[in-house]
Order: C-alpha cells, then sequence, then structure tokens
C-alpha cells in the first residue's frame, strides 16, 4: 500500500527470519524439541513445511481517486516458494506526504465452503490494525542507521516521514525464509485488503489475492 509497500517486504523478510531463528533457538536451548513438534511420550521429531503463494493479483480499491497507490507491482515466480527466492519490481506514488502516525488497517479473508470468512488477528497476522507503523518500523530499522538492502541502494527511505513523489524499486530479489503459520491458515485462498490512513485521512488502498498451498513431513 502506498509507500509502506517496498518497507513492508523487507519487514517480511526480517520478521519471517526472527521467528524462524527464535524457534532454533528454543530448540538448541531447550530439551532438543520444539514443544509443538514433540510427541507424547517425548521423542524428538522435527517437522519442514513447504509453502508456496499461487495466483497472486493485486489492485488499487478506488482507482485514481486516492492519493496513495501502486503503479505496478510485479512479483515472481508464480508460485512463489517459501523458503526460497521472490523477484520483486514495483512502482509507488503517494501525492501527500505521510508523517507519523500512520495507521494501516488489514483486513484478511479466507475462503471456506463457498464463503468468505476474516482471519482473526493473531500475534499480529491476520485482520489486525497497526496504529503508528512509523514507531514499528523504528524498532525494526533503528533511526540513524543505515536502510538495509535493496532500499539503500535505491534510495528508498525506511523512516517517517515519507516525502511526496514517486518511488521505485527495480527488479530486486529476495531471499524469504520459512514462515511459521498455524496449519490451518497455510492451505486455502486469499484476499487481503491494506487501508494507508495518515492525518486522519484515508490516503491508499491496495487489494490482494493470492492461494496458499503447504506440504509439510516429519524426519
Amino acid at each position: 500500500v502506498a509507500v509502506l509497500f517496498a518497507v513492508g517486504i523487507q519487514l517480511l523478510v526480517y520478521k519471517s527470519g526472527e521467528a524462524l531463528s527464535r524457534k532454533r533457538n528454543s530448540y538448541i536451548s531447550g530439551l532438543g524439541q520444539f514443544p509443538s513438534e514433540a510427541t507424547a511420550s517425548g521423542a524428538s521429531l522435527f517437522n519442514w513445511r513447504f509453502l508456496s503463494v499461487n495466483g497472486f493479483s493485486w489492485s488499487n480499491c478506488d482507482g485514481e481517486s486516492l492519493p496513495g497507490k501502486i503503479k505496478s507491482l510485479s512479483v515472481s515466480p508464480d508460485p512463489i516458494n517459501i523458503p526460497g527466492d521472490l523477484t520483486v519490481s514495483t512502482v509507488l506514488e503517494t501525492k501527500v506526504p505521510l508523517t507519523s502516525p500512520v495507521k494501516v488497517i488489514i483486513t484478511a479473508e479466507k475462503e471456506l465452503l463457498g464463503e468468505w470468512m476474516k482471519v482473526p488477528c493473531i500475534d499480529n497476522v491476520g485482520s489486525c490494525t497497526y496504529d503508528n507503523v512509523c514507531e514499528l518500523i523504528d524498532t525494526i530499522f533503528p533511526p540513524g542507521q543505515q536502510c538495509p538492502e535493496p532500499l539503500r541502494t535505491y534510495g528508498l527511505p525506511c523512516h517517517c516521514p515519507f516525502k511526496e513523489g514517486v518511488y521505485s524499486l527495480p527488479d530486486t530479489t529476495l531471499t524469504l525464509p520459512d514462515v511459521d503459520l498455524p496449519a490451518w491458515l497455510a492451505n486455502g485462498n486469499y484476499r487481503v485488503t491494506g487501508v494507508l490512513i495518515a492525518d486522519n485521512k484515508e490516503i491508499g488502498c491496495g487489494k490482494f489475492t493470492f492461494s496458499l498451498d503447504s506440504s509439510s513431513w516429519w524426519f
């Protein structure tokens, strides 16, 4: 959604990798097993999950009516494999400056028996409201430090305020780590709407649809 999409990609890679690191550390420092992967007898088993994202599509909710918009967005391959590599390019525009606080409202829905059901917000995943994305970004990328790649290479900011203008990210390949999703979320058709609000005004709105498919096995 608008300028924050590029930062969001980097946050996704960072946070999913952070979650995986915590999981691994729990295994190393604990009893030799992940709590959710231990059998009743205490045996140590490992679960590897392979997740794919299929049929990704996007659109601006209100066409040209809002000051913030996604002008173009391309992701490949299709399907996107997680873990795996993702190539993304995008052009984003905001006709107004974005200053703190910037709110993002995410509504995520999953298709069940032909009906769309709202996914609840659990551990900041799902249909969540982030009241100040600027503060969230600052906790990940402390002010005063350089922005991470690929933002730094292309001169893209990673802190509020964001100036009005057009922001371009050429084809960039990112390595996506394993994402620890609950089994009930890891398969199905989804649609996600993201609304960006600044100065109590709706700045941008994006809609995204995709399917998730996962497979897992024990060893």
